[in-house]
């Protein structure tokens, strides 16, 4: 249970240096899919009946692009540059779709810093197995802030 698990807060924007990078490889499931569609109640026949997908030019049910900017989101929360990020802006684009069963890898590079903003510029590509790219743009970060020490539990639960 993550309620009572401590965690760590991810990297501080003096911690950060311009073109450092992230890879990341996601395999997309048939659970993975089900849930995010059963969470957002989508019920496009594109993205669950084969039938319906195989007269498309598709040919197979693809992956929900909201699905893919959240493995976008949840790599800035958990890794570059970590738990306790905010998201300020995001620009993507999504030049071919990604079918289902599909394995895709996802690129984050740090191209700017503004420490007097507190913002993070993270260009953001994702490559299917074949190499072509899925995912294109890029989003703009605060990392967490450093924190006064504190003679209290307030993140006992964090």
């Amino acid at each position: 249970m993550l309620l009572w698990k401590k965690r760590k807060l991810g990297r501080n924007i003096e911690d950060m240096t311009i073109g450092e990078k992230l890879t990341l490889t996601e395999k997309i499931e048939d659970k993975d899919l089900l849930l995010f569609l059963g969470l957002t109640n989508d019920a496009n026949p594109l993205y669950i009946q084969h039938d319906y997908a195989a007269q498309t030019p598709h040919k197979r049910p693809i992956v929900p692009t909201i699905m893919l900017t959240g493995i976008v989101t949840a790599a800035i929360s958990k890794y570059l540059p970590g738990p306790g990020s905010h998201i300020i802006a995001q620009q993507l684009s999504f030049p071919k779709a990604l079918p289902h069963y599909a394995t895709v890898e996802f690129l984050f590079e740090v191209t700017s810093i503004d420490q007097r903003k507190a913002e993070v510029d993270i260009a953001v590509t994702a490559t299917d197995e074949d190499g072509a790219e899925i995912v294109i743009g890029h989003v703009t970060v605060c990392p967490p802030h450093k924190l006064e020490k504190l003679d209290s539990t307030a993140l006992e639960n964090f």
